[in-house]
C-alpha cells in the first residue's frame, strides 16, 4: 500500500506538471502557479522520505538494542558537560544535582563539569557546593560552541556528554549510551569493517506542556510538538546510523569530534552541523527511543518563535556550510536525510502558498491550476487520500498528519521570511538564548494578527465562493471549498493558540509512586503512605490504611525512601482532601530543611518523565472535538470574567 500510494502520487505530479500549468496566463499568476506545483512536488518528496524510512525500519531495528555494561572490560571515563550562558542558578542547580545522581558502575570515572561562559561567581560557587568541576571563561564570541570547545580543550575523557542548563538528566543516561560505544569498540576489534560510533542522541523530552498542548487545553490529548521528531523520525534516522544531533543530552566519542574540527562556530545550529560532519567523516550515529533527560519548553509565543527562527536560520546556514547538494563525501542516504531536513524549513512558505491558492481563485478567479473537475477527481483524489492514509500510518501514533498541518500553519507567518532571508545570505543582527522561564504577556496577543487576517479572508472566500451555488455547481467547486475549509480549521486552531492561556501552576507535577511514612504531633505511631504525584513544593498521597483519615491543615513530618534506601526527610501541611469510592487523596505543601534532603527530594521529582503528559496523540479526539472544546472552555472563561466584573461594579 505504501508503494502504491507513492506510484499514484507520482502519476498525479506528472499530470500536474505536464497538463495543468497555465503557461499563457498573466505573469504574476504563472509565477504563483509554478510556486504551487513546486510546493506540491517538494511536499510529496518529503513524504516519500518518511515512507521509505518507515519501510526500512524493520530491517534495521535489531541494530539499536542497548546492551548491558560489560563489567569484564574496563569502563571508559566520561565527561559530562553542563553548558550555561546566563540561565538562573536555581534552574542550573536542578541539572547539576541530577547529574550527581547518574548511575555508573565506577562513579570515579564520571567527571561533571559546569561550563560557564559568563564566568559568574555564583555558578562557580554552585560547582563547589556540589563538588563538580567548573570551567569559566570571559570574552566568548563564539556562543555555545565557543564555550564547549574551551572546555573540551581542558578535558581528556574518551567520551563526553552535552547537557543544556535546563535539560535535567535521568539516572539511567549513561546506561543508555555508554554500552553502545563499548559494544561498538568490541565489534571493531572483531571486524575491521565495523563503522565507528560517533555519537548517540537520546530524545529531547519536556516536563511542561508546550504552547500547543497548553493553549489548546490539550495536555491530555496530544504529545509534545517535538516528540514526533525526537522519538520517531530521528530514531528512524538512527536505524540507518545517520541520526541528527539536537543540541543536548547526547554522548560523543571525543575522537570523532576532534577529527571534524570540534564544534563548528560559524553557524547558529552547531548541533545539526556537528552531527552532519561526524556522519560525513564516516562515523555512525544512533538515536535512542526512551528519554533520559527532561527540560523546559518555552510557553510564550515570542520565545517559541524566536527559538524556531534561530533553528531555521541555523539549519539553512549549516546546509550551505557543508554543501549538502554538492559535497561528494556525503553518502546517498545521509544526503537524503540532510536535504529533507533542509526542505522542512521551507514547509512554512509552502503552507502559505497552499492557503493562498484557493483564496485567490475564490475571491479573484485567479486560476493557477487548469484542470477539468472530473479528470482532477480521477487523477488527484485517489492518490491524495491514499497517500494521507499511508502517512497517517507512517507518522506513528505520536502525531497525525492533521496535527502537523496545524503546527506548520502556526509557524508559517513568522518563519518563511527568516528562511528566505538566510537563503539570500541576509543574516540576523543578533540572536539570544531562548528564555525558558518567560511567561506569556498581553503583548503576545499581537501575534494573532496574521492568523486573524488569514482566517477572516478564508471565511469571506468560503462564503463568496459558495453563495448562490446549487446542484452541480457545488460539486464542481467542492475541491476549492474542501481546501478552504481545511485551512479555515487550521487557522482557527492558530487563533486559539495565539489567545494564550493563564498559567497558574508554579511548579510542574510528576507522577511518582513512592513509599513513605508521616508522623503527626501527639501520635506515637507513624502512618504509612504512598505518593500519587510530586512536585518541588508538594505531593499528593494516600494512606496505606484507608481507614485513617487526616484533616486539612494537619501538620506533619515525613520521610520518603529514595531508590538507594536513603530516607528523604520533609515536613508539610495538608491543604487538600478529595475522596473517591476506595480512598481519600490528600494534597500537601512540603518543605525540606537540610541540603542533602533537598537534593534527594529534587532527584525524586525529576528522575524520569513527567507522566502527566501523553506520549501519543488520542486518535479518538477529532479536530472538531478540539475546536468545540476550546470554544466552550474559552466561552466559560469569558463568562466568569464578566461575572466577576459585574459583581465588582
Amino acid at each position: 500500500m505504501y508503494i502504491f500510494a507513492i506510484v499514484l502520487s507520482v502519476l498525479y505530479l506528472l499530470w500536474r506538471v505536464l497538463f495543468t500549468i497555465p503557461w499563457h496566463t498573466h505573469i504574476g499568476v504563472l509565477i504563483f502557479a509554478l510556486a504551487l506545483v513546486i510546493s506540491e512536488i517538494v511536499s510529496n518528496l518529503t513524504a516519500y522520505v518518511l515512507i521509505i524510512l518507515r519501510l526500512m525500519e524493520d530491517r534495521h531495528r535489531q541494530t539499536i538494542t542497548i546492551p548491558e555494561y560489560d563489567l569484564s572490560q574496563p569502563l571508559p571515563d566520561v565527561d559530562i558537560l553542563i553548558v550555561t550562558h546566563n540561565e538562573d542558578v536555581a534552574l542550573l542547580k536542578k541539572t547539576v544535582n541530577a547529574a550527581t545522581f547518574i548511575d555508573y558502575p565506577d562513579k570515579a570515572r564520571v567527571h561533571i563539569v559546569l561550563c560557564d561562559d559568563g564566568n559568574r561567581p555564583e555558578v562557580a560557587r554552585l560547582a563547589r557546593q556540589y563538588h563538580v568541576d567548573y570551567i569559566g571563561m570571559t570574552g566568548n564570541k563564539k556562543a555555545k560552541s565557543g564555550n564547549i570547545n574551551h572546555a573540551l580543550a581542558q578535558l581528556h575523557a574518551p567520551l563526553f556528554a552535552i547537557f543544556d542548563a535546563d535539560m535535567i538528566p535521568f539516572s539511567g543516561f549513561l546506561a543508555d549510551t555508554v554500552p553502545l560505544f563499548v559494544d561498538n569498540l568490541r565489534q571493531q576489534s572483531v571486524d575491521s569493517n565495523t563503522q565507528p560510533l560517533g555519537f548517540v542522541q537520546t530524545p529531547q523530552s519536556f516536563y511542561n506542556a508546550d504552547i500547543f498542548q497548553f493553549n489548546l487545553f490539550s495536555e491530555k490529548i496530544v504529545a509534545n510538538e517535538q516528540d514526533f521528531f525526537s522519538r520517531d523520525v530521528n530514531v528512524l534516522n538512527g536505524y540507518n546510523k545517520i541520526a541528527l544531533f539536537t543540541g543536548s543530552n547526547a554522548m560523543f566519542l571525543r575522537q570523532a569530534v576532534k577529527e571534524v574540527g570540534w564544534f563548528p562556530t560559524d553557524t547558529l545550529t552547531e548541533d545539526f552541523e556537528l552531527g552532519a560532519k561526524i556522519n560525513i567523516a564516516g562515523y555512525a550515529s544512533l538515536a535512542t527511543a526512551n528519554p533520559q533527560s527532561s527540560g523546559i519548553t518555552p510557553v510564550d509565543i515570542k520565545g517559541v518563535v524566536k527559538q524556531r527562527t534561530r533553528w531555521a536560520r541555523g539549519v539553512i546556514q549549516s546546509c550551505r556550510n557543508i554543501h549538502i547538494f554538492t559535497n561528494p563525501r556525503i553518502p546517498f542516504l545521509n544526503r537524503i536525510v540532510l536535504i529533507n531536513t533542509y526542505l522542512y524549513w521551507w514547509s512554512f512558505l509552502r503552507r502559505l502558498i497552499y492557503i493562498a491558492a484557493p483564496i485567490l481563485y475564490a475571491l479573484f478567479k485567479f486560476q493557477v491550476v487548469y484542470a477539468n473537475f472530473w479528470i482532477l477527481m480521477i487523477v488527484w483524489a485517489p492518490g491524495y487520500f491514499l497517500l494521507h492514509v499511508v502517512l497517517g500510518d507512517a507518522s506513528s501514533k505520536i502525531r497525525n498528519e492533521r496535527w502537523g498541518e496545524v503546527q506548520e500553519t502556526f509557524f508559517a507567518p513568522y518563519l518563511f521570511l527568516p528562511v528566505l532571508l538566510q537563503t539570500l545570505r541576509i543574516k540576523a543582527k543578533k540572536f539570544k538564548v531562548t528564555n525558558k522561564n518567560s511567561k506569556a504577556t498581553k503583548r503576545d496577543l499581537l501575534y494573532i494578527l496574521p492568523y486573524l487576517l488569514m482566517w477572516l479572508t478564508t471565511l469571506v472566500a468560503i462564503i463568496k465562493f459558495n453563495y448562490g451555488k446549487w446542484g452541480s455547481e457545488i460539486i464542481v467547486g467542492s475541491v476549492i471549498t474542501f481546501w478552504l475549509l481545511m485551512h479555515f480549521i487550521n487557522l482557527s486552531f492558530c487563533l486559539f493558540i495565539s489567545l494564550g492561556r493563564t498559567i497558574y501552576r508554579q511548579n510542574e507535577r510528576f507522577v511518582r509512586k513512592f513509599n513513605g511514612e508521616i508522623s503527626i504531633d501527639g501520635q506515637a505511631q507513624s502512618i504509612p503512605i504512598r505518593t500519587n504525584d510530586i512536585s518541588e513544593t508538594g505531593l499528593s498521597f494516600v494512606t496505606v490504611d484507608p481507614r485513617i483519615e487526616l484533616a486539612v491543615q494537619t501538620h506533619f513530618t515525613g520521610v520518603l525512601w529514595h531508590r538507594d534506601q536513603t530516607k528523604v526527610q520533609f515536613s508539610g501541611t495538608i491543604v487538600r482532601q478529595t475522596k473517591d469510592r476506595e480512598q481519600t487523596n490528600l494534597g500537601a505543601v512540603v518543605t525540606t530543611t537540610s541540603f542533602k534532603d533537598r537534593n534527594y527530594f529534587l532527584h525524586l521529582v525529576y528522575d524520569g518523565e513527567s507522566g502527566m503528559l501523553p506520549k501519543e496523540q488520542d486518535s479518538w479526539i477529532t479536530p472538531f472535538d478540539e475546536l468545540n472544546m476550546n470554544f466552550t472552555l474559552r466561552l466559560k472563561q469569558l463568562q466568569r470574567k464578566l461575572s466577576i466584573f459585574t459583581t465588582r461594579n
